[in-house]
């Protein structure tokens, strides 16, 4: 089911404008660089629309908000629905602050999203509008125990939105509001490195991006390759390797899937 959607990134090479922050955007470039994606990231308002435009897709990350810049994001936003081109949130840490969640709610307000991203903790802060977990590594995850409850949770978020929500934990889940994919791929190790969650949003990007008219199954393949990639990285390790040699090989795990890995390595089921 994925492998052709792998395929289409990999000849399409989509070029996905990503807003992200500045603890993950040289990683983030770089990810879009190997999962065969272009990245372009402009962030001053006088010009963001304008390469918005000119993109495939675009990636809207709230990690490290600046007044000067944020007037970007829902002109964007905006600009991506008027021309038809997936938009993809990823609420950083939207229960740390107030300015963080009003502005969150705001881009809900005024953009069209087609897929939003985060733990639960985010999501959780999004679709109750009130304040979550404090940081980016929520200790709130989607275990066994609650797995019926964050299915709930997605999908009535995903139909009230409008968009397909993907919400990561050590299971991850995946609806459009209808249909739930429970992603069973990735490594503890995942939560040691900064920013794989931001390389998520933009992988989800670059896959919504190369397949537009097949949104659920775009964020689902980008969250089963990543955990994938995730898998292969921790199997490369060495006695004497950690978290950073597992950075470099999360890396060259996506620059190297195969549709062909992606479609046997992928573990998911649909609920």
């Amino acid at each position: 089911m994925f492998a052709p959607l792998l395929q289409n990134l990999r000849d399409r090479h989509p070029l996905v404008h990503a807003i992200t922050n500045y603890v993950t955007a040289n990683d983030c470039a770089n990810l879009l660089l190997a999962c065969g994606a272009s990245p372009i990231m402009a962030d001053e308002p006088e010009e963001a629309p304008e390469i918005t435009a000119r993109a495939a897709g675009l990636v809207l990350n709230l990690g490290t908000l600046h007044r000067a810049t944020l007037p970007a994001l829902p002109a964007c936003g905006r600009t991506a629905n008027a021309r038809g081109i997936p938009v993809v949130l990823d609420p950083v840490g939207v229960g740390a602050s107030r300015f963080r969640r009003d502005t969150a709610l705001r881009l809900l307000r005024e953009v069209r999203f087609t897929v939003i991203r985060g733990n639960l903790s985010e999501i959780e802060t999004l679709a109750r509008g009130q304040e979550g977990a404090p940081g980016v590594d929520s200790t709130d995850r989607v275990t066994a125990d609650n797995l019926d409850a964050c299915c709930a949770l997605v999908r009535e978020f995903a139909r009230r939105t409008g968009a397909v929500v993907a919400m990561s934990g050590s299971v991850d889940l995946v609806s459009d509001g209808q249909t739930v994919y429970c992603i069973r791929n990735g490594h503890p190790m995942m939560g040691l490195v900064t920013g794989t969650g931001c390389q998520l949003s933009c992988l989800t990007g670059a896959f919504a991006a190369a397949n537009p008219d097949r949104p659920l199954e775009a964020a689902a393949a980008a969250v089963c390759a990543m955990g994938l990639c995730g898998e292969i990285a921790h199997a490369r390790l060495g006695p004497e390797d950690g978290s950073g040699s597992f950075r470099t090989y999360l890396m060259d795990a996506v620059c190297r899937l195969t549709p062909d890995q992606l479609e046997k390595g992928a573990r998911y089921e649909l609920r």
